[in-house]
């Protein structure tokens, strides 16, 4: 369903309103609360949290805490879900609606062999009637709506994107993710937008495309080609949040604004990782900002050089002093 506010185009999944550009995917240690409010402040419409185990929220629920926080900032935000037994859903849900997520997204695409070897993530694409188990139960329960993510089957010898997606409709959710990629493919080879504009043909509910969207333009190619009711960015946003203005802005205009200059770049840069340190301190946040920090310097001159020392920094200040002697060489 769609409605239109003074020209803009919101979808609604259930009772909570999206506007159509682009959202922010899932990605574990990458899409955390600092990357989320970042993304959102350049226009992400959308953002769906770093997954979290339905069983470990069930016997170690202080370690996933942060996981499943939402904050006014972030909102519309999911909390996603994953795992292989419906009992850990039921028991986990409660815990998880405690934080008021605007919709709770279940993991069923995650190709990761330590996520896929518990019966978890795309796993659960081999074993369908599993899967609507954990998704009826999960409808059942949940008090804000219910979306599943997924990618188009295990391997090229079992691409059952459209017929698991209509089993996920039967069960009650209110919109589908598909990553147009199998199990198999990892995050190699190109993204199958076909199967994406089949799912969608196939569908009454919301279908979200993932998969390959690197810019304004294949955004709005991939709008035009599957007919998706919403995009979804992942590791092409990774060191470029500004992506979701220029995608949202192209959309709206046809035009957007080139790359933000180094200078620009930098403060970027500074701000979220500030917010890494904020959320998480500084040694911790330090650690985990340093694979941000290498995103950020691609394309500025003497990259490699820096990159190297993105690799080894333990303080903020130290990020300061990196940042000064790139502005410095770049003029």
């Amino acid at each position: 369903m769609y409605i239109f506010v003074w020209g803009v185009c919101m979808l609604k999944i259930g009772n909570v309103s999206i506007e159509k550009t682009a959202a922010l995917a899932p990605m574990a240690s990458v899409a955390d609360r600092a990357y989320r409010t970042i993304c959102k402040e350049f226009g992400a419409c959308y953002v769906v949290g770093e997954m979290v185990s339905a069983k470990g929220l069930c016997f170690s629920p202080d370690k996933a805490l942060d996981l499943i926080t939402v904050t006014e900032k972030e909102r519309p935000m999911a909390v996603q879900l994953f795992g292989g037994e419906p009992e850990y859903f039921e028991k986990a849900l409660p815990k998880v609606l405690e934080f008021k997520p605007d919709i709770i997204d279940i993991n069923m695409g995650c190709p990761v062999p330590k996520v896929t070897k518990n019966n978890s993530g795309c796993m659960l694409m081999k074993d369908p009637k599993l899967a609507e188990q954990i998704a009826k139960s999960v409808v059942k329960n949940s008090s804000v709506p219910v979306t599943v993510k997924i990618r188009k089957g295990w391997d090229n010898d079992s691409l059952n994107a459209v017929d698991f997606a209509k089993r996920m409709q039967d069960c009650g959710v209110s919109a589908l993710t598909i990553h147009g990629r199998t199990k198999a493919d990892m995050y190699s080879n190109k993204a199958d937008w076909n199967i994406i504009a089949q799912v969608k043909k196939s569908l009454n509910i919301p279908v979200i495309a993932n998969g390959d969207i690197i810019s304004p333009e294949t955004a709005k190619d991939m709008y035009d080609f599957t007919g998706a009711d919403l995009i979804m960015v992942g590791r092409g946003s990774f060191g470029r949040p500004w992506l979701f203005k220029q995608i949202s802005t192209y959309l709206k205009t046809g035009k957007y604004e080139e790359d933000p200059t180094v200078a620009e770049r930098m403060e970027i840069m500074k701000k979220h990782i500030a917010l890494i340190c904020e959320d998480k301190g500084e040694q911790v946040g330090m650690k985990q900002a340093r694979a941000h920090a290498i995103r950020y310097l691609y394309g500025i001159r003497d990259a490699a050089k820096y990159r190297e020392r993105c690799s080894r920094l333990t303080s903020f200040e130290e990020l300061l002093t990196l940042i000064d002697d790139i502005l410095k060489n770049q003029n």
